[in-house]
């Protein structure tokens, strides 16, 4: 195992306690310098900012990150090193080795890997812990007596229990209600209960009538999970909800899925663009994440419809924004590096009842083997829920708990914790644990890993009934990407003067075209009939015309088509694209305008051929070469036969096509 240097400030063997506030004061004053990521730091720093203070909290806790660097774990590595990384996982702990907070991305890695690495990481976090503790000997201050607020009087949540448990009860133990008849049900036990609690305590408090049915609501629903292991629509403790699929939802669309899972349903359609519409980070996000272009992109919507309401559409927030990075991240192992085209991925929330984040994974993969996108392997996601009892004299210590898989909404809403992972049937790609207890132990979290790899599994099974694996072709609508070889000699026409024809060929047909080398172009075209035009316009700029029969040296009649104040545009053939021949190249004296020479549209004049500037493929013409004392005859494209002197070659900047 490795630590990084940021990793030694907490290597607490032979340090002193002045040795340990340094330590404190390079976490919270580190700078952002490129090489090491700021968050660990940031997190550290504040966590012994809080300890230090007078301000009541449960802390300390501590944070590292923990990379896997060619199957050693690394333990606080540099961007450098988690470029190469196929693990990048955030660990938040608190005292006695318990768990705060998780974040992962990984490369499909293998269940006993990210477990022993969080173990690591726990083990990390506690030396930093204890650095914290031991500066707060020295120097802490005495924490604030603070008086809770918003709690009900025992009185009055005793009242509430008699009034309303029985019916409250009869309501979690009916298994036909599903999640608006539910609400609706306890909603209006609840507006009974709180009028007969404000006639019988008239002087109490609105916040304290209503706290005090929420509390005997929540622990009637976690008794039924603790004391019966029933929950509230009838499952089991380990139990899916039912689970249906569908793919190719419209054939216009690049792919497309529904996913739904209980009252949970998500559509996830799949767009495809040129390599040249990927995410350009700004500079600032391109120093700190390093990221520079991103070609995968997973959009996350969750209007107020999803549940059951009107609600005003302002944008993405931070929660749609949160979701759909975990999703994102937890797609993005299996998606192909030398794909050639930029994908995004929209997950639309149609309705909501838990672990939407989740459905948008399984309903993102199944779109993106509908669209073809030949993906490693299928990747699902689920989410594991946690319910406590804690012992009132041990200071919180959780002496029970059940762990429930695939979790609803009031499950989420009333439990301890929501533990979302996803990955494929070999390994993980992403987790993200909100916990919502001052810490859990390291067992809890290894035996919710477990459970949710097993129902991982059975959610792919399901999957692979509707689509195993990637349709072998994209969908003939589609967008098509080819390379075209445009040689030197014609790259000029196929531009164009100032771009002109390249300007027109995108205009007209639709297509995005990039210069890979010197002869190589790579052509986007949004469909194939785009392609087809694209093609054909190509084909039409640059034809053969009849300048393979130009002999290098050989003089020719050129045609003026237009008087420049730097030259004039000559034709040597009908059809051929008009050259430049520069001021430069008229004649032997020095002139600052075809004009000085008398020149005009549709004059003939001789030029001599030179061949293109092996360079920029620009065609060489020369009059000036031709009023010296050399003997030159005039050739046409028709003569073979005739002798030709030869002269000086014009700089190569002077004319051009």
């Amino acid at each position: 195992m490795m630590v990084s240097p940021v990793g030694e400030h907490f290597n607490l063997s032979g340090h002193s306690i002045t040795d340990l506030k340094v330590a404190l004061l390079l976490l919270i004053a580190h700078p952002v310098d490129g090489v090491n990521d700021p968050d660990v730091l940031a997190i550290n720093g504040a966590s012994a900012a809080l300890a230090l203070s007078d301000i009541p909290w449960n802390g300390p806790i501590g944070a590292v990150r923990v990379g896997m660097v060619d199957g050693e774990v690394v333990i606080n590595p540099t961007r450098k090193e988690m470029s190469s990384s196929t693990l990048n996982l955030l660990v938040t702990g608190a005292p006695h080795s318990q768990i705060v907070m998780l974040e992962a991305a990984a490369e499909n890695m293998l269940q006993q890997d990210f477990c022993h690495a969080i173990k690591v990481g726990v083990k990390h976090t506690q030396q930093i812990i204890q650095c914290i503790q031991q500066l707060v000997k020295e120097q802490g201050a005495a924490k604030r007596t603070v008086q809770k607020l918003f709690s009900a009087q025992a009185e009055i949540v005793e009242c509430a229990k008699q009034l309303a448990s029985d019916k409250v009860c009869a309501v979690f133990a009916d298994f036909s209600h599903d999640k608006i008849s539910r609400d609706e049900a306890v909603n209006k036990i609840r507006l009974e209960t709180e009028e007969q609690l404000k006639e019988k305590f008239p002087e109490a408090e609105s916040y304290e009538i209503m706290e005090s049915f929420n509390v005997i609501s929540k622990d009637i629903f976690r008794s039924f999970i603790l004391n019966e292991y029933r929950r509230c629509d009838g499952r089991d403790l380990t139990s899916l909800r039912n689970i249906s699929c569908e793919v190719d939802m419209f054939k216009t669309l690049h792919g497309s899925a529904l996913f739904q899972r209980g009252q949970t349903q998500v559509l996830c359609t799949v767009t495809f663009d040129s390599l040249e519409s990927s995410v350009k980070s700004d500079l600032i996000t391109t120093a700190v994440s390093g990221i520079k272009d991103k070609n995968f992109m997973l959009h996350y919507e969750f209007p107020p419809y999803a549940t059951n309401e009107i609600g005003k559409v302002t944008g993405v927030n931070r929660r749609e924004l949160g979701h759909g990075a975990l999703a994102e991240k937890a797609l993005k192992p299996v998606i192909p590096q030398d794909f050639p085209f930029t994908i995004r991925v929209t997950s639309e929330v149609l309705e909501s009842n838990g672990s939407s984040s989740m459905a948008s994974v399984c309903g993102g993969s199944l779109a993106l083997m509908d669209a073809g996108v030949p993906i490693s392997a299928a990747v699902a996601g689920v989410a594991v829920g946690l319910v406590t009892r804690c012992h009132p004299e041990k200071n919180g210590e959780i002496e029970d708990y059940r762990l429930l898989t695939d979790i609803l909404g009031i499950e989420d809403y009333n439990g301890d914790m929501d533990f979302k992972m996803a990955g494929t049937n070999k390994g993980i790609t992403a987790l993200q644990a909100d916990i919502k207890l001052p810490g859990i132990p390291l067992k809890i979290v290894m035996e919710a890993i477990q459970q949710a790899t097993v129902a991982k599994r059975e959610i792919l099974q399901i999957m692979n009934k509707t689509i195993a694996k990637p349709r072998p072709n994209r969908k003939e609508n589609g967008p098509v990407v080819e390379t075209v070889q445009v040689p030197l000699s014609k790259r000029v026409r196929f531009v164009g003067p100032g771009g002109y024809n390249l300007k027109k060929l995108q205009a007209e047909t639709g297509v995005t075209v990039s210069q890979l080398d010197e002869e190589m172009f790579s052509v986007f075209a949004p469909t194939p009939n785009a392609m087809h035009e694209a093609r054909e316009f190509i084909n039409e700029i640059c034809k053969d015309d009849q300048e393979h029969h130009l002999e290098f040296g050989a003089v020719y009649t050129a045609t003026i088509t237009e008087i420049r104040d730097i030259g004039v545009m000559v034709k040597l053939y009908p059809n051929m694209s008009p050259v430049l021949l520069h001021n430069s190249q008229l004649d032997q004296r020095k002139i600052k305008h075809p004009s000085a020479l008398g020149l005009d549209v549709g004059q003939e004049i001789q030029v001599k051929y030179f061949g293109r500037d092996p360079t920029d493929g620009r065609m060489r013409l020369s009059r000036k070469v031709l009023q010296s004392p050399a003997t030159t005859v005039v050739k046409t494209l028709s003569d073979k036969n005739s002798i030709v002197m030869g002269a000086a070659i014009p700089e190569s900047s002077s004319s051009s096509c």
